[in-house]
């Protein structure tokens, strides 16, 4: 039991598959409406710890690497969907979004929608 402690780093690299492409979707949506140093840092050193202890963990057992499948297993399994769909694309989704609904508003101009575009104000008076 005493041997086992390296367990506790399996924890989050657990929780990561279900719970990772939401936190990596709202951290690509903060690094498009805050960009900066900060917001960057994030998006890497948040997955940092689950992303290297699955890849430890699929790496160093390597006894297996004489396998013929044992590449393509690694990047199918880990590099493609870990890392690619779990953790990637949630993040590039998020920062798409956000940039392309601002060019899309940019594009319409700063008048659209206002009142000095023509419409009728239907606010309520003060």
């Amino acid at each position: 039991m005493s041997g086992d402690w390296w367990v506790v780093f399996l924890l989050p690299a657990a929780f990561w598959v279900p719970l990772g492409p939401f936190v990596m979707a709202a951290l690509g949506v903060s690094c498009a409406r805050n960009p900066g140093r900060r917001a960057r840092l994030a998006s890497v050193l948040l997955p940092l710890l689950p992303v290297t202890v699955v890849g430890v963990v699929a790496v160093f057992p390597t006894d297996t690497w004489d396998e013929e499948t044992w590449l393509a297993d690694f990047l199918g399994g880990y590099v493609g969907f870990y890392i690619g769909l779990v953790t990637v694309l949630p993040w590039l989704l998020g920062y798409l979004a956000v940039r392309v609904s601002r060019a899309v508003r940019a594009r319409r101009g700063p008048a659209a929608g206002s009142v000095a575009a023509g419409q009728e104000d239907i606010s309520p008076p003060r």
